[in-house]
């Protein structure tokens, strides 16, 4: 789903809304989990033979600049993308296969505040991710 605010930064001066640049956000938004920009590119060249690899990058590095897309760092060799969220969210990783489930936690403002105070340190973002293992590969394990 194209989020209206997103679209409308997309939208403003020194920038260019082209057709790629909108069906890579449109991947992004509606990915249903983290892609990383391979599959980005995949599902990208499945629409649009004429795409490249180094424009989805450089597009995701745009979005990036931009506020309107999250680079998230997973203990991978390579980068997750998802949409700028409304809230503070958090990951958990599997491990065994790089199942990622989104949560909230509202003890992390606390913490996130207390750490400032105590440090004098304004805090921009932060990223929380836990790296375990998901019910269906701990279930397999069993077997």
């Amino acid at each position: 789903m194209v989020k209206k605010a997103q679209l409308t930064k997309l939208m403003e001066p020194g920038s260019r809304i082209t057709g790629q640049r909108l069906l890579i956000y449109k991947i992004v938004s509606d990915g249903g989990r983290h892609l990383d920009a391979d599959e980005i590119y995949r599902r990208a060249r499945q629409r649009s033979s004429r795409i490249s690899l180094a424009t989805v990058y450089r597009t995701l590095q745009k979005f990036k600049q931009m506020g309107i897309i999250d680079e998230l760092h997973f203990g991978q060799d390579h980068h997750h993308y998802e949409t700028k969220q409304e809230g503070e969210h958090y990951h958990l990783v599997c491990s065994r296969c790089g199942k990622v489930i989104e949560f909230a936690y509202p003890l992390y403002s606390k913490i996130k505040k207390d750490v400032m105070e105590a440090r004098d340190f304004k805090i921009i973002a932060a990223e929380v991710n836990m790296t375990g293992l998901c019910s269906d590969c701990r279930r397999k394990s069993w077997e």
